[in-house]
């Protein structure tokens, strides 16, 4: 029993001397799994861990289960004697830190993160100090309740692959020039914004977009463009401004005419109402040969819409995939927005599902869906999500009356 105990003591000492002579920045590797309260509690380990935590290239920092107090000094701790380099800089917390946030980001700056994520909610938004924007090896940055002002001095974020800025306020130029100033991004994220009424997106690498945000106009020149996400919020400007009477541009051709590679297109909110302002579109210069899916909100009492989303379809050759939501007008007449027969004639040949949510069961939706049905060949099903009060029994049967062009297209329909 006593061989027993003894050898395994010594394999318990082995594993220590092991675990001790650990580079640092193995160290640093191992406790950056680790939060950063749990991380700075390994000093008590052993001499040789004391200032491990020192070495961690993953910093994330929570508030909850702090008092204010203590999350203010833990913060000041790890930036002031955090000794290795940071790759990435997580920080979140539900309490204010107005009186401690320029001190921090200055004591950031100086660690040269290459990812920097702030969530900091609670009371007015964090002007961003101009340190931030001198960190020049920066990759990955995630902003929210923030204050952009771009200083003179700013030379752009030349590795910046990822921007996702939420709840902000900035300039429409700012903006611009932040962007632009990064010449290999290719992920952006703006989300619920003020102060910028025209939206200029120019970056040559990006791929996907996401814009949910009140705006007045938007121009577009991103030809590597994959995915796109445009959500205008339905109290904002833009599509209730009078279009000018001599500019023959559509907003559409504007803002989507050259984005050639896109596969995936998401047009949610008001943004269809902003797309088809201005004269009727029945065509569109640009053909998207890679746009497979298509994500609508479409009004269908508006029959300016409903032509725009035509028009898309139209220049979509390869479509699989589309997906509508129907939302109301505050102020309709069904009879005198029906959507009137046109002579568009379309072929959706790879169109393979659809689906109309929200439907209430109204003519110009059931009209929509005949032409689904009339335009694919290769349709398999129409899923269509019931939210009216009318009479679903005779929709449905008007549904399923429908002639179709594929043999193996069902109407489904959901309550």
């Amino acid at each position: 029993m006593g061989c027993k105990k003894a050898k395994a003591e010594a394999t318990s000492v082995l594993s220590s001397d092991r675990l001790s002579s650990l580079p640092p920045k193995i160290k640093g590797n191992i406790l950056s799994r680790l939060n950063v309260r749990e991380a700075v509690r390994t000093s008590t380990l052993s001499s040789t861990w004391r200032d491990a935590w020192t070495n961690m290239p993953k910093i994330s920092l929570r508030d909850r289960n702090f008092t204010r107090t203590r999350f203010v000094t833990l913060v000041d701790m790890v930036l002031a004697l955090h000794k290795g380099t940071i790759e990435e800089f997580d920080i979140s917390g539900e309490k204010s830190y107005h009186d401690e946030f320029a001190r921090w980001m200055l004591m950031l700056s100086r660690r040269s993160p290459r990812s920097v994520t702030i969530k900091l909610n609670l009371g007015p938004r964090y002007k961003i100090s101009s340190r931030v924007f001198s960190i020049g090896d920066l990759k990955f940055l995630q902003l929210e309740n923030c204050i952009i002002s771009l200083p003179r001095a700013f030379q752009g974020f030349k590795s910046l692959t990822y921007l996702s800025l939420n709840n902000f306020s900035s300039t429409g130029r700012d903006i611009q020039n932040l962007i632009s100033f990064c010449p290999v991004l290719t992920d952006l994220i703006l989300t619920t914004f003020e102060g910028i009424n025209q939206l200029n997106i120019h970056a040559p690498k990006l791929e996907y977009l996401s814009v949910y945000g009140d705006f007045e106009d938007i121009n577009l020149e991103a030809p590597n463009l994959k995915v796109a996400i445009l959500y205008l919020d339905h109290q904002a400007k833009a599509y209730q401004s009078v279009p000018i009477a001599h500019d023959k541009e559509n907003h559409i051709k504007k803002s989507l005419g050259s984005l050639s590679e896109i596969k995936i297109l998401g047009i949610t909110g008001s943004f269809m109402k902003y797309l088809s302002k201005g004269r009727m579109l029945t065509k569109l210069p640009a053909v998207f040969t890679r746009l497979e899916n298509i994500y609508l909100n479409i009004c269908f009492w508006d029959r300016r819409q409903v032509f725009a989303a035509y028009s898309l379809f139209q220049n979509a050759p390869n479509l699989k995939k589309l997906a509508v939501w129907s939302y109301p007008s505050s102020t309709w007449d069904q009879c005198q927005a029906r959507i009137l027969e046109h002579t568009l004639q379309m072929q959706m040949d790879h169109l393979v599902t659809a689906s109309v949510g929200c439907f209430r069961g109204l003519d110009n939706e059931v009209d929509f869906v005949a032409k689904l049905l009339s335009w694919a060949p290769a349709l398999e099903e129409v899923k269509i999500e019931w939210k009216g009060e009318t009479d679903c029994i005779m929709v449905l049967a008007k549904l399923l009356a429908l002639p179709r062009v594929s043999a193996r297209a069902k109407v489904i329909v959901s309550f």
